[in-house]
């Protein structure tokens, strides 16, 4: 099969973009200069014209192995023969102020014993394989011209030229010998880079080595289950866009979740949604300096709202906060494992999402709660928005999973507008607040009557989708989180009972694993079916954790349900957003929202476990 899996992939990067290596030592994603540029490697979307950089032995029986050096983001991918054993260690380094060159892919080969014989493969594709580009010798190797972008591979041998404007070369490698390639990025009308050296490249490692293991030296978690947490930290700071600190959902789009369906997205952006999620999970594990600079990113899109939804805000900006997201197709692309269409942009950034203001105000609150007190500027911006949110909190919208079936009443919108009153109530009595706590009081508890009556389906024994519906909505297990219900209220109680009851029988389980909903009920607008979703697996995780502290039952089969999905991570303990029937992973990976679902549950379970509630 040309296409590896989608859990064959480890990550790599520097915080401005990354690439995804897989198993068979070739990268198959990168996206040049940024995580939202356009792709110069992007088999993983098509395997014939998509590009990749490939370093592996040309004898195909050889097994292979990965895992990180420790403590950091340096992947490296072994390569076992009985002929000999090699390894590759890619990393990017962080940039530094004194830095010539910006962008760099460092590929160090060397053979651990025994000896053997090696392919090197570098095709570009430039603008997701849409531009042509010119291959010629350079001073250090070869130089490859695009467009916008021309990248420069140094090289220790020689490599010929191939008509598609690849590059190819052999070597063999013994015991104890290492070559090294590294791959520069020049922008437009930037200078050449000095050919960097053997020497220089040994220095940049361990750089970037003592970089990633002195950061996460700041982790306060020391749980039970601290590589996973580790490792999901590590993650999400690779996600993060430095210069503005916006942390993106996942560095790749299109990655489907159903094979040779139709539910590919782009998802390079940030989502708003994700902000109350993102500032607890690194706050709990001692982050405040990225929670403080992701908070920066957040304030931006509240003082100078820009939206194209109809309402104040948009659910997802660029990582540079820009509000222009239209979505595209590439129909030249064959996408992974024939999924079509092949997106750019995600044309979901235009609807109305009426929970993002709820999750919005979240995340002020425990901005202001743990970091840093808000100022009064920032608050009349926000009293301002959740004014306009008891004006509007009755609105159909197309809820957090972004239907494209039509506006609806969801449950879960409705309760995420609670949230927006409720954390201004609790700022404006905390911090002394002008606000109109009068007109503030009466909408939250408007609706938490409407839910209460409306949101309930007796016959389900369940908080149910949306208004007059029977469907079930894992998003809902995130009712005792925001602290909407008590996590051992009878109603909340029957409604894990019955979000845990097995799908075949009419729930939203599998095998430990939760569906986000299930399309046959509650139709979303798209063809075709998708996998258990991991965040809501995690949310059901902490469901139970919570509602354990009356149950011990519960708390023990969270545990149970913890460990059980430890187990569909990857070889590198990463996630895709979704897992399939088979355990296989998919959508796009890896997903920033999993990783915080696994920090939030692993810090809160280990909590309870431990009594410390």
């Amino acid at each position: 099969m040309p296409y590896q899996p989608i859990e064959n992939y480890g990550i790599i990067g520097n915080m401005r973009t990354a690439a995804l290596v897989g198993l068979d030592g070739s990268i198959d994603w990168l996206c040049l200069p940024r995580f939202d540029s356009p792709s110069v490697f992007a088999a993983i979307l098509d395997d014939k014209q998509g590009g990749r950089f490939r370093i592996a032995p040309t004898i195909a029986s050889a097994r292979q192995k990965q895992f990180y050096w420790p403590e950091t983001n340096v992947l490296v991918t072994r390569f076992l023969h009985p002929d000999g054993i090699a390894e590759v260690i890619d990393f990017m380094p962080i940039p530094q102020p004194a830095d010539e060159c910006e962008h760099q892919i460092i590929r160090r080969v060397h053979v651990v014993a025994g000896e053997l014989a090696l392919r090197v493969e570098c095709r570009p594709a430039f603008d997701y394989a849409r531009a042509a580009h010119r291959t010629l010798p350079d001073n250090c190797g070869i130089r490859f011209e695009g467009p916008d972008l021309t990248l420069v591979l140094t090289t220790p041998i020689t490599l010929r030229i191939e008509p598609n404007g690849g590059v190819v070369g052999e070597m063999t490698l013994h015991a104890g010998e290492e070559r090294t390639f590294v791959l520069q990025v020049l922008q437009r009308g930037q200078k050449p880079c000095a050919c960097p050296t053997p020497a220089g490249a040994a220095a940049l490692f361990q750089r970037t080595v003592d970089y990633w293991q002195r950061w996460l030296r700041k982790c306060t978690y020391t749980g039970r289950w601290r590589d996973y947490v580790y490792r999901s930290a590590l993650v999400l700071k690779l996600m993060t866009y430095e210069p503005t600190g916006a942390i993106i959902a996942a560095p790749t789009t299109s990655l489907p979740e159903g094979i040779g369906g139709v539910r590919n997205w782009d998802y390079r952006y940030t989502w708003i949604r994700d902000a109350a999620f993102t500032l607890y999970a690194l706050l709990r594990i001692g982050f405040t300096e990225e929670a403080m600079h992701f908070q920066e990113w957040l304030r931006e899109r509240w003082r100078h709202p820009d939206s194209h939804s109809d309402g104040p805000l948009q659910l997802m900006y660029g990582i540079d906060g820009c509000s222009e997201l239209d979505e595209f197709e590439l129909p030249h692309l064959e996408g992974y494992r024939g999924s079509q269409p092949v997106r750019i942009g995600n044309g979901a950034h235009g609807q109305l999402q009426l929970d993002i203001f709820g999750e919005l105000m979240d995340a002020v609150y425990l901005y202001n709660k743990y970091a840093n007190p808000i100022s009064y500027d920032d608050w009349t911006r926000l009293r301002a928005m959740i004014d306009w949110v008891c004006d509007n909190w009755q609105r159909p919208d197309e809820g957090i999973w972004e239907v494209r079936g039509g506006r609806r009443d969801f449950v879960y919108s409705r309760v995420l507008c609670w949230v927006a009153l409720d954390r201004g109530l609790r700022l404006a009595e905390k911090r002394s607040f002008p606000a109109n706590r009068s007109r503030w009081l009466a909408t939250r508890d408007a609706i938490l009557e409407e839910v209460m009556t409306k949101g309930w389906n007796p016959r389900r024994k369940s908080f149910v989708q949306s208004y007059g519906a029977e469907a079930l909505d894992a998003s809902l297990l995130l009712m005792p989180l925001v602290f909407f219900t008590a996590p051992n209220d009878p109603r909340m109680l029957q409604t894990l009972d019955a979000i845990r009851t097995p799908h075949r029988l009419g729930g939203l389980a599998l095998d430990g694993l939760v569906y986000r909903y299930d399309p046959r009920e509650a139709p979303d607008g798209l063809p075709g079916e998708e996998g258990t979703f991991n965040m809501c697996t995690f949310w059901l995780i902490e469901a139970l954790t919570r509602a354990g502290r009356t149950d011990p039952k519960l708390l023990d089969e969270a545990r149970l349900r913890f460990e059980q999905m430890l187990g569909y991570a990857n070889h590198l303990g990463l996630y895709a957003e979704q897992t399939g029937p088979s355990g296989e992973a998919l959508g796009n990976f890896p997903q920033a929202f999993t990783h915080l679902g696994l920090i939030s549950a692993a810090f809160n379970l280990d909590r309870a476990l431990s009594g410390k509630w």
